[in-house]
C-alpha cells in the first residue's frame, strides 16, 4: 500500500465500512387521507417515497490527519440531482466543484491545516425529496517536507504558438504518484484546444496542444497541488495559477540547401533572410525547436567546451536560444560574406546585425524554429523538443490515459482539460 494517498488508499476499507448511507421510505395509511400505513391498489401493496440514497466514502467519518488536498468522494443511487457542501468549524462554506467524472467534489483551493470540516452530500430522487449524508473530518498538521511547484511562464506573459506550459517540482515525483499529480493539473483555453501533459523528467511536466496554439489564445492553467501527497512523506507546498496569452503566429523555417530563413506571420511570408549554419565539424541540428530565451546582448564563452584551439569569447547581439547545448540565432557581422552561401558557424544560425535586430523585434519566447537538411538530428531533450515528436509519441509521456476530444463534450466546459 502506498503511504499517505488519501484519494486512493487512506483507510480505504475503513472508509467504505464507515460510509454514511442515508435512505428514506415513507408509507401512506390505507383508507385515510393521511397517515403512514401501506397503500393497497388492485390487491398489491405500493410503497411511495424517496428512492435516492447518498454515501460519503472519502474522507472516512471522523477521520484525522486528512491531507489538505482531499476530495470529497461520494456515491448516490436513484438520484436525479446531487450536491456537495463543505463547511469549516465556523460554518463558513468552502467553494468547490464536482470533478469531470461527477464522482467526487474538489475544493477550489487547498484546505487549511489542522482544521475540522463537515461534508454534506444531498441527493434528490424522482419524488423530489432530498436525502443527505454528512460527516466530519480533520485535516493534518502542516507537514515539514514540502515540494515547491513553479511555472516557467509568468502571469500575463505573451508567448509564441509553440510554447509548452512547463511546471517544475523541487523534488523528483515518484512514478506511481505522477497520475495523482496530473489529475490536479487543469488547462483552460479560449478558444478550446486539445492537448495533454507529458512528463519530461521526474521533476518537470509539460503541456502542449495537439497542433500549435492558435494565435491570440487566452491561457489559464492551475496546479492544485497544495497539501497533495507526493511520495515518501512529502506534500505539495501550495497551489499555483497562471493567466497568460499567445501572441501572433510567427514561424521560422531554416533551409540548409538554400542557406535562407523564411519568416511567416499569421500564415504570410514577411521576410527571407540569408543565413549561415554550422560548418561540417560543428553542424547545426535539424528539427523543430522553440525560442527559449532572448538576449539582446550577451557573451559567448566556449573555451571550456571547445578547448583553446576552437574556443572563443565573443560579444553577441540579438541572441535567441534554441538548445541547451548552445545553438542560437544571433547577429554575426563577421560572417556576412558567407551568409546565404556557405556554413561557417559553430552550430548557430548566423545572420547580419540588421536582420538579427529585425527578427529579434518580431519574435517571442515560444516561437517555433524548424531547421532542415543538416548533418545532425536534433537530440530529444536538448531544448524544448516537444514538437520534434509525433502526437502519438507525445501522449505516451502522460501519466494518465489519453482521451481524444469528441464532437459532443461530456461537460459543458469544453475548454477545460483536467489531468490530460
Amino acid at each position: 500500500m502506498r503511504p499517505n494517498r488519501m484519494q486512493r488508499t487512506q483507510h480505504a476499507r475503513r472508509a467504505l465500512a464507515a460510509a454514511v448511507l442515508v435512505g428514506a421510505v415513507a408509507l401512506t395509511s390505507a383508507c385515510s387521507g393521511g397517515g403512514n400505513g401501506p397503500s393497497w391498489q388492485g390487491g398489491q401493496q405500493q410503497e411511495q417515497g424517496p428512492k435516492a440514497t447518498a454515501a460519503i466514502t472519502v474522507p472516512a467519518a471522523d477521520a484525522t490527519d486528512v491531507p489538505a488536498s482531499t476530495e470529497i468522494t461520494f456515491t448516490t443511487e436513484g438520484a436525479t440531482q446531487s450536491t456537495v457542501e463543505l463547511k469549516d468549524a465556523a460554518g463558513e462554506v468552502v467553494e468547490g466543484a464536482l470533478t469531470a467524472d461527477g464522482k467526487s467534489w474538489l475544493p477550489s483551493g487547498q484546505l487549511a491545516y489542522a482544521t475540522a470540516y463537515t461534508a454534506t452530500v444531498t441527493a434528490t430522487g424522482d419524488d423530489g425529496k432530498p436525502v443527505t449524508a454528512s460527516h466530519s473530518f480533520t485535516t493534518m498538521a502542516k507537514p515539514a517536507n514540502q515540494v515547491r511547484v513553479t511555472s516557467f511562464m509568468g502571469d500575463n506573459q505573451v508567448v509564441g504558438i509553440a510554447m509548452p506550459l512547463i511546471l517544475r517540482f523541487s523534488r523528483a515525483i515518484p512514478e506511481d504518484y505522477r497520475d495523482d499529480v496530473q489529475r490536479r493539473l487543469t488547462v483552460r483555453t479560449e478558444p478550446a484546444q486539445e492537448g495533454i501533459w507529458n512528463w519530461a523528467s521526474p521533476t518537470e511536466v509539460r503541456f502542449r496542444p495537439k497542433e500549435y496554439w492558435q494565435a491570440n489564445t487566452k491561457l489559464f492553467y492551475k496546479a492544485q497541488t497544495g497539501g497533495l501527497p507526493m511520495g515518501d512523506g512529502w506534500y505539495g507546498r501550495a497551489d499555483l495559477t497562471i493567466d497568460a496569452k499567445v501572441g501572433a503566429a510567427v514561424e521560422m523555417v531554416v533551409d540548409n540547401a538554400s542557406k535562407k530563413m523564411t519568416v511567416t506571420k499569421d500564415g504570410a511570408v514577411i521576410k527571407t533572410i540569408p543565413i549561415s549554419l554550422g560548418k561540417q565539424s560543428t553542424p547545426s541540428s535539424s528539427g523543430t525547436m522553440v525560442v527559449m530565451e532572448k538576449l539582446k546582448e550577451t557573451v559567448f564563452d566556449t573555451f571550456d567546451e571547445l578547448g583553446p584551439e576552437e574556443g572563443y569569447r565573443t560579444d553577441i547581439e540579438y541572441a535567441q536560444r534554441l538548445t541547451w547545448g548552445g545553438e542560437f540565432i544571433h547577429a554575426a557581422p563577421w560572417s556576412v560574406a558567407d551568409q546565404g552561401r556557405r556554413n561557417v558557424s559553430h552550430g548557430c544560425v548566423n545572420m547580419s546585425n540588421e536582420n538579427a535586430s529585425w527578427l529579434f523585434n518580431q519574435t517571442r519566447v515560444g516561437d517555433p524554429v524548424t531547421v532542415k537538411g543538416t548533418e545532425r538530428k536534433l537530440q530529444l531533450g536538448n531544448g524544448w523538443t516537444d514538437w520534434n515528436v509525433s502526437w502519438d509519441e507525445y501522449v505516451k509521456g502522460s501519466a494518465l490515459p489519453y482521451e481524444p476530444a469528441t464532437d459532443t463534450p461530456a461537460t459543458p466546459d469544453t475548454s477545460a482539460t483536467p489531468g490530460n
